[in-house]
């Protein structure tokens, strides 16, 4: 077998993208040119470099037109200042965590309390999802794509402006809150231990939005997909302004039902019919667990084994949904109602006759839709009085509220990729529920609001890989849940036993094992560390806790919802909290969530790969399960995978794809 040849970073960088553009099918599939075998003679090498020049030449300009479009719809987001990142650091580990955890730490927030809460309703009632912006069809390309550019552009200037009015707005409420103490005495700097105001984070690419207006176009009845851990997390007001159009219907849909529970959901679900009336909530649940396996070396272990359903209940719940939706659509306007003229010749922009029933008894057979049609402007939907061919349905929300999972669920078998990596779908997808009813899935998209990133991260919406403040992100998750006492840790002071006493002592004197030890207050880094040791990881060079990948691991548990915790909506009453909670200070963490689950989990987390090295690669290490196609996961259907995404097949172990990404996106 021909050794391989020496690459670069550069040159294994190419490598890798070339090959996932492949798996998206924006690419053939080539090996490319510098993993070829080398040559045994001087002479082939002479003969085959002439021949080869042409498609080399080829090959890369596929490759590189590959990366380019697969960068065209990366996710793009603000970085943090160093400094940040540094005070996060030193906080983490000197900050004590509050325990017991109060329970109006269990309700939602209204207000992040950084600013006056009518000063931050008003600013977010003012931000706004990117609109786009109005063309006709005389406009050439070059003219729309410019015209839209040029006003996304002030729009990113704007919200830019509003997020960085209320972060400097917090800092100067910190300063004076540090400035001077109950005695009215100037504080020293070094006294400074208060949390540094993160920035919110929010879709930077143009790419992006203009999958969501594409989706939202062809639409006429559309279903906002919540978290029903944190649903007003993904419902803001940015998007909630964006969708106020009479041209379609909204249907709110909790999801992850299983993972918040049955009594926080209905929670939520009375809230949001209260505050949003006339819009309908339904909620779903993507994954049931698999009674049996076909092949029995599959599950070894005792791992569960989770594939794409949705309860009849919960599909029955969804279809009259849609079906009111529907009926309200062929209703006409009260404007048109009012004008006898208009109402006779007024007639619906959707499908008249539409098959609900046909609904509840499609499943795998439904076929992926081709052409997704051509979206229209809402001045040529009124000129155009032509009937739709199919009732057009959207699915659009934040990344990681389960979309392409829902979608899977609808047809009781994986019919679309879906991840537990925040933002695998990139470009919309059309798929027909029944030859009359037509879906259509939008990538995920962080909307603009005035929300922490520490909160964003613990919601799943932004990649936990490209988030470089992780001890701060785990120092928010541990005033909200005792993470210390989930994952049965042992402090670090106190792991070590101390020395024996081997001095003899008199009667009357007390030996030192005789007097109580106090337990020493945790700190984030405290956790941190006490995870580290618990699973043996240790960094490459110096041998310390490798405290980032054990904050990577706590961060990912949390937002995948290997550990259950959900919110409970504001107004809640505290007595509610309180008899709901099994034990005092649990905060937002379920009662159901016990410590085998969270051993569970720590277990699929390295089965999954994540254990194969001693170090880790920094900030970025972790693992990231990757759904593949139908065909691959028959391919590689010997290798057991737990939890929720365990209907997914791993693409490979934690060192080699998504560090590759990683690499590859850097």
């Amino acid at each position: 077998m021909p050794r391989r040849k020496p690459q670069s970073a550069k040159q294994h960088k190419a490598k890798l993208q070339h090959k996932r553009a492949v798996k998206r099918g924006d690419a053939v599939s080539v090996a490319p040119s510098d993993f070829e075998p080398r040559p045994t003679t001087r002479a082939r090498v002479h003969r085959v470099s002439a021949h080869n020049t042409a498609a080399t030449t080829g090959l890369s300009s596929a490759r590189d037109l590959a990366i380019a479009s697969a960068r065209g719809l990366q996710s793009s987001f603000v970085k943090l200042s160093p400094a940040l990142l540094e005070q996060s650091k030193i906080l983490a580990d000197r900050v004590p965590l509050h325990r017991p955890i109060p329970p109006q730490a269990a309700i939602w927030p209204e207000s992040s309390g950084r600013l006056d809460s009518t000063r931050e309703r008003e600013m977010r009632e003012a931000m706004s999802c990117m609109r786009r912006p109005k063309w006709r069809y005389e406009m050439t390309k070059k003219e729309v794509e410019k015209n839209e550019e040029g006003l996304f552009a002030k729009w990113l200037s704007n919200t830019d402006g509003a997020v960085d009015e209320w972060v400097k707005a917090a800092e100067e409420t910190a300063a004076r809150e540090r400035a001077v103490d109950d005695d009215g005495d100037r504080v020293q700097a070094e006294d400074d231990l208060s949390a540094p105001p993160s920035p919110s984070f929010f879709e930077r690419n143009l790419e992006v939005w203009r999958q969501l207006w594409r989706v939202t176009e062809l639409s006429q009845i559309i279903l906002v997909l919540l978290d029903s851990r944190c649903p007003s997390l993904h419902f803001p007001p940015s998007l909630r302004n964006f969708l106020a159009s009479p041209h379609y219907r909204l249907i709110l849909v909790l999801t992850k039902v299983d993972i918040a529970g049955p009594q926080r959901t209905d929670a939520w679900a009375r809230y949001l019919r209260a505050t949003h009336p006339g819009v309908r909530v339904v909620m779903v649940e993507s994954y049931v667990q698999k009674a049996s396996d076909p092949d029995p070396g599959v599950v070894q272990s005792g791992k569960r084994r989770y594939e794409p359903h949705l309860p009849q209940t919960f599909k029955e719940r969804l279809i009259a949904a849609l079906k009111d939706a529907h009926a309200e659509m062929l209703e006409p306007p009260e404007r048109v109602k009012q004008d006898a003229e208009r109402l006779k010749e007024w007639k619906p922009k959707v499908k008249r006759q539409v098959d609900f029933d046909a609904l509840l008894a499609a499943g795998a057979k439904t076929h992926l839709g081709g052409n997704p049609g051509i979206p229209v402007t809402t001045e040529s939907q009124d000129d155009d009085g032509r009937e739709s061919d199919y009732l057009t349905i959207g699915l659009i929300g934040q990344p990681n509220v389960g979309k392409s999972s829902l979608l899977n669920a609808l047809f009781g078998t994986i019919k679309v990729r879906a991840s537990k990596t925040p933002g695998k779908t990139k470009h919309f997808q059309t798929l027909f529920w029944t030859p009359d009813v037509r879906l259509v899935d939008c990538p995920g998209l962080v909307m603009p609001d005035l929300m922490p990133m520490e909160m964003q991260v613990l919601g799943g919406i932004l990649p936990i890989s490209r988030m470089p403040a992780i001890p701060l992100c785990v120092s928010y998750a541990s005033q909200l849940l005792p993470l210390e006492r989930v994952f049965g840790l042992m402090h670090p002071k106190v792991s070590v036993p101390p020395p024996e006493d081997k001095r003899t002592w008199r009667d009357g004197m007390r030996r030192m094992e005789d007097v109580k030890m106090v337990q020493p207050a945790w700190t984030a880094m405290d956790i941190m560390s006490a995870f580290a040791d618990r699973k043996g990881w240790v960094t490459a060079k110096a041998g310390r806790s490798d405290v980032n990948r054990a904050g990577n691991a706590i961060l990912r548990f949390l937002a995948e919802g290997k550990v259950q915790w959900a919110f409970w909506p504001p107004g809640t009453p505290t007595s509610i909290v309180e008899a709901e909670q099994q034990a005092a200070g649990n905060g937002i963490l379920l009662s159901s969530a016990t410590m085998d689950g969270a051993e569970e989990a720590e277990s699929e987390y390295e089965s999954e790969g994540d254990g194969e090295g001693e170090g880790s690669a920094g900030t970025e290490s972790g693992t990231e399960a990757v759904s593949e196609d139908k065909e691959d996961e028959v391919s590689q259907g010997n290798h057991g995978i737990g939890g929720r995404f365990a209907a997914l097949q791993l693409v490979g172990d934690d060192g080699s794809e998504d560090e590759e990404e990683e690499e590859a996106d850097g």
